[in-house]
């Protein structure tokens, strides 16, 4: 399958051009920048044939299968509607948009056309989190009764730019981290979060958009999950605590880019450490997404899955402006 990067980003240099190439014939062969001298130095710097600084060249010239997505928030939507529109695969970085109203266009649009559309929401393709799911699934821990996420990291001086100063490209903690948390939830439990409440702050980073963020979900089922995220905290750990009536699951280091970590499972008959496998979570996810173009199965994470995971966190910093309790708007959303 040949690949077109939307994006000259460093999550496609760090670990999606590794994962794309990784497929069995699989190609990359154009990349997109509005910067026409960094689309040259990128594909020069990666190996990839041809660059362009015009998207709707881009679709005509070159010839690509699929196009990745991973430029700032604001640009998904219309992006991702013109490939669609061309008949392209579309795996799009999370979040999916800035509204759940693009959000689901895409996911419809995509369908309408019969292109495979993605989320590369990488963390429900890790070793740990399938296993804490199965672990869930089979009735180990019982009836979930709770749920704890805590997410909160230092972001990288690299990495901060628009995403802590700039509201209208969707920056912000909650649209970069919120989104991976509730779509770890929502593959853990198999539910929906249907209302949240939210606080959240400015803590050292964040220039008229949050850094830090503290929220609530009540589940389909009653379960209620606490998370907390943040682009500030130099020295915490993440991870997830999921307490049932037979049992409770302790995941540490878990929320992140690589494989590893600890799943500790904790019931009548004393302390488990459970094992899991250590693969990549981004080649499994083009792995994933690679078959579904073949008619073999569906991405790991689709469509649907990005904007419900939008919607949640479009809830919670709603919650947070407001200080009142906010019904998760799943309306318009592909059944």
């Amino acid at each position: 399958m040949r690949w077109a990067l939307i994006g000259a980003s460093r999550i496609a240099s760090n670990h999606m051009i590794d994962a794309i190439r990784g497929q069995p014939d699989a190609q990359i062969v154009s990349v997109l920048s509005a910067d026409p001298q960094r689309a040259e130095s990128y594909a020069a710097t990666h190996g990839i044939p041809h660059h362009f600084a015009d998207l709707d060249t881009l679709l005509a010239q070159s010839d690509c299968d699929a196009v990745y997505i991973s430029t700032t928030n604001e640009k998904h939507h219309p992006q991702a509607m013109k490939a669609i529109a061309a008949g392209k695969h579309v795996l799009c970085e999370k979040p999916l948009a800035t509204s759940t109203t693009d959000a689901v266009e895409m996911v419809t649009q995509a369908a309408k056309r019969r292109v495979v559309f993605g989320t590369n929401h990488h963390l429900r393709n890790g070793g740990a989190h399938i296993t804490m799911r199965d672990l869930i699934a089979t009735g180990r821990i019982g009836k979930v009764l709770s749920v704890r996420v805590y997410h909160a990291v230092s972001l990288p001086e690299q990495l901060r730019g628009w995403r802590i100063n700039d509201a209208s490209a969707g920056g912000g903690v909650i649209p970069d981290i919120t989104v991976h948390n509730v779509d770890t939830v929502r593959f853990l439990l198999g539910e929906d979060p249907v209302d949240v409440i939210a606080k959240s702050t400015t803590s050292g980073l964040g220039e008229g958009v949050e850094d830090s963020v503290m929220s609530v979900w009540t589940m389909a089922s009653g379960t209620m999950v606490q998370s907390h995220e943040s682009f500030t905290h130099s020295f915490a750990r993440t991870g997830i605590e999921i307490h049932g009536t037979d049992g409770s699951i302790y995941a540490q280091n878990i929320m992140r880019q690589e494989p590893g970590g600890s799943v500790t499972l904790i019931d009548m008959r004393g302390e488990h450490e459970i094992p899991f496998d250590t693969h990549n979570m981004y080649h499994r996810a083009l792995h994933r997404f690679t078959e579904a173009t073949l008619g073999r199965g569906a991405p790991s994470a689709d469509g649907i899955d990005g904007i419900k995971s939008l919607a949640l966190a479009l809830a919670v910093r709603e919650a947070a402006q407001t200080g009142r309790t906010r019904t998760v708007d799943y309306s318009g959303v592909p059944q």
